[in-house]
């Protein structure tokens, strides 16, 4: 009876210990480093949160960690340590019999995410000039000094930025309302600010013109001279803007520098080819005005060249045209004029039927023996 009893109680132990064995599992998995590689000897520390259970185990040199007494149905916490510093958790896991997902702490993610973060954090510091508390405690002194001395250059770049707007702004209305002087004197403050700004030297320059139109003598020469410098410095810092190259090249004319301001405006020309015709007409207009025939009438011409169907270009024919007329001469009874000079007033009427010159250039016309032909289609029109 005892030795039944014995091996009754035996068996009832090897039962109870198989019963036991079959409510513990494993959690296993793999550390990953932000540099893609296994992470060796990271702890692994692991809590279970519906009872008191804690463990911990350790990555092997491939990265891989396992713990095989896990009790079976639990819920645990899991923390990954590495060289003394908790760097990532999962939270809620399951434990389960057979086979399961491992629980892999990918380092990559945490640092990607913590990278991205901090980019926030370091850009929202420059932007407001204060470095927040949880940023300061990711950062070495060493980082937090490089961070401020940032910050303090950020904001005086935002402070002369502020300075340049104000003062170009300024110099630009009082330009646009022909109050050169003030114009002046707000985009000089302006290129002190920043002297590598073309569009100030530029207007600077337009503003020096402006002043110059109207004096004589000693000051139209001072004037006209610093608005030859201005524009100079704006080609010097961009040397492709048509706009400076034409308004240089007016101012140029103004100075009586004529072979050089055919120059300038033939530049603009080049840069900006859909708008040419105007910046040779506005050249002939200017020597026109200042006595300059012969060479209004080659800005005029190349006007023409530049765009001889546009409606919009029909003035440079007139122009061109009385250029044509002043040449005539008369010769027993009639006048003798340059070839074209009919045709050219002809293309004026068909180009500006309603033009403001349509009379002249009709009388003109008739007096030099020509017809009037009003039958020319505009070919740039679209049919319909």
């Amino acid at each position: 009876m005892k030795l039944r009893s014995l091996a009754t109680a035996v068996t009832g132990l090897v039962i109870f210990a198989t019963a036991a064995l079959a409510q513990i599992t494993t959690l296993e998995g793999n550390v990953i480093g932000a540099d893609g590689k296994p992470v060796v000897g990271a702890i692994i520390k692991i809590h279970r949160t519906d009872v008191k259970w804690d463990a911990t185990t350790k990555t092997d040199k491939r990265g891989h960690y396992i713990h095989t007494g896990v009790p079976l149905g639990g819920v645990f916490d899991m923390t990954c340590t590495v060289d003394g510093k908790d760097v990532d958790a999962i939270h809620g896991v399951h434990s389960q019999m057979a086979d399961h997902p491992g629980t892999d702490f990918d380092l990559r993610k945490l640092a990607s995410a913590n990278s991205a973060a901090t980019q926030a954090a370091v850009q929202k510091a420059l932007e407001t000039g204060q470095i927040s508390d949880d940023l300061k405690r990711q950062m070495s002194p060493e980082q937090k000094a490089a961070l401020q001395k940032q910050i303090d250059e950020q904001s005086g770049k935002i402070k002369k930025q502020k300075q340049l707007n104000d003062s170009f702004n300024e110099g630009v209305v009082d330009l646009q309302n022909k109050q050169f002087e003030p114009a002046v004197a707000a985009l000089l403050k302006a290129a002190e600010v920043d002297p590598n700004q073309p569009a100030v030297y530029s207007n600077l320059g337009d503003a020096y013109t402006g002043i110059a139109k109207s004096k004589t003598g000693a000051d139209f020469d001072d004037n006209i001279t610093k608005a030859l410098e201005a524009y100079k410095k704006a080609l010097e810092l961009g040397p492709d803007e048509a706009g400076t190259h034409n308004n240089y090249g007016l101012a140029l004319a103004i100075n009586k520098k004529y072979p050089e301001a055919e120059a300038e405006l033939r530049k603009a020309a080049e840069l900006d080819p859909p708008n040419a015709y105007k910046k040779f007409y506005n050249l002939g207009a200017l020597l026109s005005n200042n006595g300059q025939g012969e060479p209004a009438a080659k800005a005029f011409k190349a006007a023409i060249d530049a765009a001889p169907d546009n409606p919009q270009n029909a003035e440079a024919y007139y122009q061109f045209g009385m250029s044509q007329v002043a040449q005539c001469q008369e010769k027993d009874g009639k006048y003798v004029c340059p070839t074209g000079t009919v045709e050219t007033l002809q293309k004026y009427l068909k180009l500006a039927p309603n033009g403001p010159n349509v009379p002249t250039a009709q009388a003109t016309i008739q007096a030099v023996g020509g017809t009037i032909d009003t039958t020319y289609k505009n070919p740039v029109t679209k049919k319909k």
